[in-house]
């Protein structure tokens, strides 16, 4: 082989050494963002022999080292409060009763009712607040009707009518289904 020849060799050695040298070793990287941050650590000097007891003792294994595994659980958030339930087992509805404690009142919000999945029968009363709106989903057209026009305001889309509670006072919505036309009485504040 001629000196050029080697020299080539050792050229196109030093070349695939060197990123595969630093592509390596003790070199620190940022964490996953699941892992806690690692405590950098000092380059340990490399000697002959088997390592000493004390130098593995020392430092604890660093997340994310080869032959280690750190899973950083996420954090734990305290479970809901249990809801309470009745005689029957039924958790009650979220709706207040107009003569309950104050503070029972919805305010100025939307509630939502899907009357496909909802017992009407369960629903006597609510109160809102002026501006509040009970929205009847899965319903025709013309067929939501109210005791006092002049407290409300009534739209329909789509299968959905809106009732907006305009004024102060009590309104009696009279909702059909399945044959019975079921009454609840709103109270606005």
């Amino acid at each position: 082989m001629t000196a050029r020849r080697r020299v080539g060799v050792a050229v196109v050695a030093l070349v695939v050494a060197v990123p595969v040298a630093g592509c390596g070793g003790d070199v620190p990287v940022s964490p996953l963002p699941v892992q806690a941050p690692a405590a950098p650590t000092a380059p340990a000097a490399h000697s002959p022999g088997p390592p000493s007891a004390t130098a593995s003792s020392a430092s604890p294994p660093r997340p994310g080292a080869p032959g280690t595994s750190a899973v950083v659980p996420p954090p734990r958030r305290p479970p809901p409060a249990a809801r309470p339930t009745t005689a029957a087992g039924r958790t009650p509805s979220a709706t207040a009763s107009p003569s309950g404690p104050p503070g029972t009142c919805f305010g100025a919000v939307r509630h939502d009712v899907v009357l496909a999945e909802t017992e009407l029968a369960l629903l006597t009363s609510l109160c809102f607040a002026t501006g509040g709106v009970l929205r009847l989903i899965g319903i025709g057209p013309g067929e939501v009707g109210v005791d006092r026009e002049d407290l409300v305001s009534r739209s329909y889309e789509a299968g959905v009518v809106d009732v907006r509670f305009v004024r102060p006072g009590t309104v009696a919505v009279l909702i059909p289904q399945g044959g019975t036309t079921h009454t609840v009485t709103v109270v606005v504040r």
